[in-house]
């Protein structure tokens, strides 16, 4: 995998591993993306957005990682939920061995989600790229 290289150990570095799948793939990337404000007013930020520089087509990613386990996984469903408030489309790339077989279970089963180590060929099928033999 593409940015397979860079030791994922915090939410930080997981964003700095999918800004390189993508950027691998010939994607620009950005961070912490302005996109409005929340209900209570807090902005509300995309950790990464895609963008295919031909297409302009793009693609929102909330960056989630979780080393030990505990309760942040529970806040995992209101974020697919956050996603479909977007103006883009949006998926949430997980990594850590901290999330419990159950949310990940749930987390693929939403369509909205996937492991770091599966976004690259996820990437590819969803900007149209090339796919690897």
């Amino acid at each position: 995998m593409a940015g397979g290289a860079t030791a994922v150990t915090n939410g930080s570095t997981l964003r700095g591993a999918v800004m390189e799948v993508g950027q691998t793939l010939g994607l620009e990337a950005s961070k912490e993306v302005y996109v409005g404000r929340r209900l209570w007013g807090a902005k509300r930020m995309i950790d990464v957005v895609l963008t295919h520089p031909a297409t302009r087509q793009r693609l929102g990613v909330e960056c989630k990682y979780q080393g030990t386990a505990g309760t942040a996984e529970e806040k995992i469903p209101a974020t697919i939920e956050d996603i479909r408030s977007w103006p883009i489309q949006g998926i949430v790339v997980f990594a850590g061995s901290g999330f419990s077989p159950n949310m990940k279970a749930y987390l693929v089963s939403t369509g909205k989600a996937v492991e770091l180590p599966d976004l690259e060929v996820w990437l590819r099928l969803y900007f149209g790229l090339e796919l690897k033999a």
